[in-house]
């Protein structure tokens, strides 16, 4: 039954901050760009940026609306940094070798 109890409050508190982020963003993807109408909004999920469900600032800074698809790759890439790490490319080292340093010479021997 605590799991019940658990689970009602959660999806309260979800429905609250959905609405709110309802009424404050304009119903678009934040990501793909895509429009919603009534009809289909239920595919417009409500994204928390920090990832903390519990963090639901007034103003709205830590949502994000997001499609369906949007959100799942998201939650896809922060489950990826947390199993290894930071995502982003390591700094390019410049290339020392060059494949064509020798055309000129042997163009110029034909």
């Amino acid at each position: 039954m605590a799991t019940d109890k658990n689970n009602s409050s959660y999806l309260q508190q979800e429905q609250g901050y959905r609405d709110r982020a309802l009424k404050m963003y304009p119903w678009i993807c934040g990501r793909c760009g895509r429009e919603f109408v009534y009809s289909n909004l239920r595919e417009l999920t409500v994204h928390h940026r920090d990832h903390n469900h519990d963090n639901n600032p007034a103003d709205g800074s830590n949502w994000e609306l997001l499609c369906l698809y949007c959100h799942n790759h998201e939650h896809s890439k922060f489950h990826e940094h947390v199993l290894y790490g930071s995502n982003k490319e390591k700094a390019h080292v410049a290339a020392t070798h060059n494949p064509f340093a020798q055309l000129k010479d042997l163009l110029e021997k034909k």
